[in-house]
C-alpha cells in the first residue's frame, strides 16, 4: 500500500504531541463549566460512547499510585474491559486476575515493563505490549503516563499458546485493506493462539468505510487523533480524540473522518475463535 500518510514527519520528532489530544481534548471538563449537566456520552443496549467529560477516575485496585476510569466493562455485556490508566511517579501495575490475558497502549509518557526473567522494556509513547494470561509481568513509571489498557479471560484452545509480544504502531507494516482507502496496521499475530486482535486504522480527511459493517465480533475503540462521524446503530454520533466506544456484536457501524486533519483509531477486536 506504500508508505504512511498518517505520521508526517514533523510528528516524528516531537512524539511527545502524538494523542496529546486523548488527554488534552477540545472538550474537556473545563470548557464546559457553562454547561451544566452536559455531556456527549451515550449508553445503549448494542453500543456505547463514553467522552472525557463523563471519565470517573478512581485508584486501580492493587496498582500503586494510579487511577483508572473504566470505559467498557462485562456491565454493558461486553466480555473484556477497557480502561485508562492514569499513572503517577513512583507507579507500579497489579497483574491481572487469574487466566485473564492483558494489551497496553501508552498514549502519554512513558512506562517500563519488566518481566519475572529480568528483562526491562521501555514503552514510550505508541509503545504497546501483549501479555498472555498468568504471565508474570509489572509496569512501572517515574513519571506521569496514560496508558489504554484492554484485559479479558484468554478462550483457551488445546495446545495452543500466545507468546508476549512487544512493540510499536510505526513498525508494523500496512496492510492490504481490498475496497477500502483506510490505512490498516494489526498489532498482534494474526494467527490462532491470539483470541483478539488490536487494529491502529488511519484515514485522511473525507475519506469513510466502504461497507457498513454487521457482524459477530465485539469492538472497543479509542480516537486517538481527529475526528469524524460514526454511525452506531439508527444513532450518527460526532467523535473526536479522547472519545472511547463500545460496539456490541451485529450492531451496525460506520465510520466517516471529518475536519482537516487524519484520523487514527485503536480498534480492539475478538478473532479466532467459534462463536459458539
Amino acid at each position: 500500500m506504500g508508505s504512511a500518510r498518517f505520521l508526517n514527519p514533523s510528528w516524528s520528532q516531537a512524539r511527545g504531541l502524538l494523542y496529546w489530544k486523548v488527554t488534552n481534548p477540545t472538550l474537556s471538563p473545563s470548557h464546559l463549566q457553562d454547561l451544566p449537566g452536559f455531556t456527549r456520552s451515550v449508553y445503549k443496549r448494542d453500543h456505547a460512547v463514553i467522552t472525557p467529560e463523563s471519565h470517573v477516575f478512581s485508584p486501580l485496585p492493587d496498582w500503586i499510585n494510579t487511577l483508572g476510569a473504566y470505559l467498557i466493562t462485562p456491565a454493558m455485556g461486553a466480555h473484556f474491559v477497557m480502561y485508562l490508566a492514569k499513572m503517577e511517579v513512583k507507579s507500579k501495575s497489579a497483574v491481572p486476575p487469574h487466566d485473564v490475558e492483558r494489551f497496553l497502549f501508552v498514549v502519554q509518557g512513558s512506562a517500563v515493563l519488566k518481566t519475572d526473567s529480568g528483562i526491562s522494556h521501555q514503552l514510550p509513547v505508541d509503545s504497546y505490549a501483549y501479555l498472555p494470561a498468568n504471565y508474570k509481568h509489572s509496569l512501572e513509571s517515574d513519571e506521569t503516563a496514560t496508558i489504554i489498557i484492554f484485559e479479558r479471560r484468554y478462550a483457551s484452545v488445546e495446545n495452543l499458546y500466545p507468546e508476549p509480544v512487544i512493540g510499536s504502531t510505526e513498525k508494523q507494516p500496512l496492510l492490504e485493506t481490498p475496497g477500502e482507502v483506510f490505512e490498516l496496521r494489526k498489532l498482534l499475530p494474526a494467527s490462532a493462539p491470539y483470541d483478539f486482535n488490536v487494529h491502529i486504522m488511519d484515514f485522511q480527511p473525507g475519506e469513510y468505510l466502504n461497507v457498513k459493517e454487521v457482524h459477530y465480533n465485539q469492538h472497543g475503540l479509542l480516537l486517538l487523533e481527529g475526528q469524524g462521524i460514526y454511525r452506531l446503530g439508527d444513532s450518527w454520533y460526532p467523535v473526536q480524540a479522547g472519545d472511547a466506544i463500545w460496539m456490541a456484536p451485529f450492531v451496525p457501524q460506520w465510520y466517516a473522518a471529518l475536519g482537516k486533519t487524519p484520523s487514527r483509531y485503536l480498534l480492539y477486536k475478538d478473532v479466532n475463535r467459534n462463536p459458539l
